[in-house]
């Protein structure tokens, strides 16, 4: 007879998934084995090996990663943070040995990546960092979905060109240009428009628009960033919570194919959209809020 109280696949996993939800929530904390493995419920004599079958990596180089991933953020985003308050934030004890980790596992010093980051080998260098967070995949219901009625809006925008692994360097220059021009206020609503698709699209063709809120009259300058409107009108509003925010194909995903074949809706012709309510690494990842539209006529 089979134990009726082994766990089914799915419980199994979301007691693994729990442990990456509480890392990111508690990134500056002491994350021993003890922790995490109690976390999931799991005898810490053996957690260790479940989650490198299921994630591919140890638990401690998980850590290592999230740690690191915020780093670079902060190194390109965050300006007004020296290395050493990255590298201490990081949890290193000393920039030196920082910048010695950074450079292993980057090919790049964290100074040198500050003043002209290589994105593509930053992507290439966290592919099992990713692979692992692939499994906080959200699911989504019908319910999840609102219809809104939401106003024109006038925005600065920049248009990303090229392989997706390098956006953020393209955030990076726009919130250079932002700072530049004095559209700071964290309030500003941030938005991202998607007309091509990652999963159709030659990297070299993937276009993205990031954009900012604003009614001043965009100079012309240097930086490609133009004034443009998001047309107000009817959309199927979904919310995406947290790191999930990070990579937005599957809320697409769900739009597209679950919700919008059963919905009775007709798309406008406008592309799919976002809002960034509170964003990385303005907020911890665990507190982001992005807002999905989907136009509708």
């Amino acid at each position: 007879m089979k134990n009726a109280l082994v766990d089914p696949p799915q419980r199994y996993r979301a007691r693994m998934v729990r442990v990456l939800d509480h890392i990111d929530r508690h990134l500056d904390d002491d994350l021993d084995l003890d922790v995490l493995s109690g976390i999931a419920a799991f005898s810490k004599y053996h957690f260790h090996r479940q989650f490198t079958a299921v994630f591919g990596l140890t638990v401690h180089r998980y850590v290592q990663l999230a740690r690191l991933k915020r780093a670079t953020h902060r190194l390109a985003q965050a300006r007004g943070s020296s290395v050493t308050d990255v590298a201490l934030e990081a949890g290193y004890d000393a920039p030196d040995a920082f910048a010695r980790a950074f450079r292993q596992r980057f090919g790049q010093a964290p100074s040198a990546f500050r003043a002209a980051p290589d994105w593509a080998a930053l992507d290439a260098a966290f592919s099992t960092f990713h692979h692992a967070r692939s499994q906080l995949m959200p699911s989504f219901s019908p319910d999840d979905v609102t219809i809104r009625e939401l106003p024109s809006t006038t925005v600065a925008s920049m248009t990303h060109v090229g392989d997706p692994a390098t956006i953020p360097a393209t955030v990076a220059r726009f919130i250079a240009w932002r700072q530049a021009n004095g559209l700071t206020d964290p309030d500003l609503p941030i938005y991202g428009i998607f007309p091509t698709d990652t999963r159709v699209t030659a990297p070299a063709e993937f276009r993205m628009q990031i954009c900012v809120a604003t009614d001043r009259e965009i100079a012309p300058n240097d930086d490609g960033v133009e004034a443009a409107t998001i047309p107000g009108g009817r959309v199927a509003a979904l919310r995406v919570l947290g790191t999930a925010g990070e990579d937005l194909e599957p809320a697409a995903l769900f739009l597209y194919r679950d919700w919008l074949p059963g919905s009775g809706e007709d798309l406008r012709d406008f592309p799919l959209y976002c809002e960034r309510k509170k964003f990385f690494p303005v907020v911890p990842a665990h507190e982001a809020i992005t807002d999905l539209f989907l136009p509708l006529r």
